[in-house]
């Protein structure tokens, strides 16, 4: 690995800091070399819930911001949810601790980092200096129900198509009293899932069928409920908005289905979440000009993800359907780590359904068949490295790698065609999260 080490010494650019509050960016500069014109840059995390990494995501957002035009941040969180988190940024309205609860799946809103980034972006507003924008990209409810999507399409049909609404609040809403009552644990996505499996087939295609009249109704009245609304621009973005979230329903609905289907199926598994999450890009696109996306390095990489014996087959992710949509315009930044501690959590057996007490666990040493290994041998630090610049003996060490490290679990992929370039971090922490001990916010 000599010859690798010996060119990343030579070649990587050293990050001095990852705290966002640091004034000097110039250490950030050669990331506008990797990142030329693109219009999307994505940054992966290789495990959620770490201290650095949310840090590296938001010091890179505001560099981008300031630097290159960067207008939005769009998260691994739910498409409809995230417009509380936007409109708390453009307007300030509501406490931001309910709105980061709230607008942001997976509760990766409740800790430190999440609420100064956040806060920073609200200044921009109050400033009028760099006007930035937040959008989830995800299926809603941390892909454990669609009701989120529901709500937020009867909020718009409400005043655009009140008939309607009425309509779907007599004979869609009520199909979801499946969902369990206690939705304020760590793992709560675990129990709704499994009532949603436990429904009769009948009451499943109930939901479907509707999700699927709402969607075309909505689509076809585009333009008359833009007229209800007054027919000005701040309509018509409303109406714009109450389609996506209608439509983030459908492929919600889709996403829980394939479960229904998983046992007896003989075909190959499709990713359903991440075409929808690549189709949330786009759709952020028809607005800003250049998006930072925010994901795990699962989602994020250009080639598809396996993690046997969990995700046995190779699927589509988002960073490919990206790659594939966008070419040059689509830019993948894989994150790396050398050791440190993690935040998890794990279901003690008192604990009710959907609820978990989380535990900090220390992490050694790199495989030494991983990637991470690689960027640690070199004993640099943090650093940014443009994988694309790589020369061939270097390039053919990095390619005898086997993965990258989730946690103390090696994910296999070829580094070089995953990503176009990595932010590796030496030591990481938790976040600094107010979940307490018991798991709940």
């Amino acid at each position: 690995m000599s010859s690798f080490e010996d060119w990343l010494r030579s070649s990587a650019h050293r990050l001095r800091t990852v705290d966002p509050d640091e004034q000097d960016d110039d250490d950030l500069k050669p990331l506008l070399d990797i990142i030329g014109d693109a219009r999307v840059v994505a940054i992966g995390e290789s495990m959620h819930r770490m201290h650095e990494f949310l840090q590296v995501r938001h010091r890179v957002f505001r560099f981008l911001a300031r630097r290159a035009g960067f207008t939005a941040l769009v998260m691994e969180s739910g498409m409809p949810e995230g417009a509380l988190v936007d409109n708390w940024i453009r307007t300030g309205e509501g406490r931001l601790r309910d709105v980061l609860a709230e607008g942001i799946g997976y509760r990766f809103g409740a800790c430190q980092e999440m609420l100064d980034q956040v806060t920073w972006m609200r200044e921009q507003h109050v400033r009028g200096s760099v006007p930035v924008r937040f959008a989830g990209m995800d299926i809603p409810d941390s892909s454990a129900s669609v009701l989120p999507a529901v709500q937020a399409a009867l909020a718009l049909l409400d005043d655009a198509d009140p008939h309607y609404a009425a309509h779907l609040r007599s004979t869609l809403l009520p199909l979801f009293s499946y969902l369990p009552a206690d939705r304020t644990g760590l793992a709560q996505a675990a129990p709704a899932i499994q009532s949603y499996l436990a429904l009769d087939a009948a009451v499943q295609q109930k939901i479907t069928v509707a999700l699927t009249d709402l969607v075309a109704r909505m689509r076809a009245r585009r333009p008359d409920m833009i007229a209800s609304l007054g027919g000005a621009n701040a309509a018509e973005e409303r109406v714009r908005f109450g389609i996506r979230a209608a439509e983030s329903a459908q492929a919600g609905d889709a996403f829980l289905h394939a479960m229904v289907s998983a046992p007896s199926r003989t075909w190959p598994a499709a990713n359903v979440r991440d075409v929808w999450m690549a189709d949330s890009v786009e759709w952020v696109l028809e607005r800003e000009p250049r998006v930072l996306v925010a994901a795990a390095n699962g989602h994020v990489q250009r080639t598809p993800f396996s993690a046997p014996p969990f995700v046995p087959e190779p699927m589509t992710t988002l960073g490919g359907h990206l790659a594939d949509r966008l070419g040059a315009d689509y830019v993948a930044i894989g994150t790396a780590f050398g050791h440190g501690d993690a935040w998890l959590h794990r279901p003690r057996p008192d604990d009710a359904p959907g609820h978990s007490h989380p535990f900090v666990q220390s992490l050694g040493a790199p495989d030494p068949a991983s990637a991470d290994a690689a960027f640690s041998g070199a004993g640099i630090g943090d650093l940014l490295v443009d994988l694309r610049a790589t020369p061939p003996e270097a390039a053919s060490a990095l390619d005898r790698t086997v993965g990258l490290r989730n946690g103390d679990v090696l994910q296999p992929l070829p580094i070089r065609e995953a990503f176009d370039a990595i932010a590796y971090i030496d030591e990481v922490t938790p976040w600094h999260t107010w979940i307490d001990e018991n798991g709940l916010v």
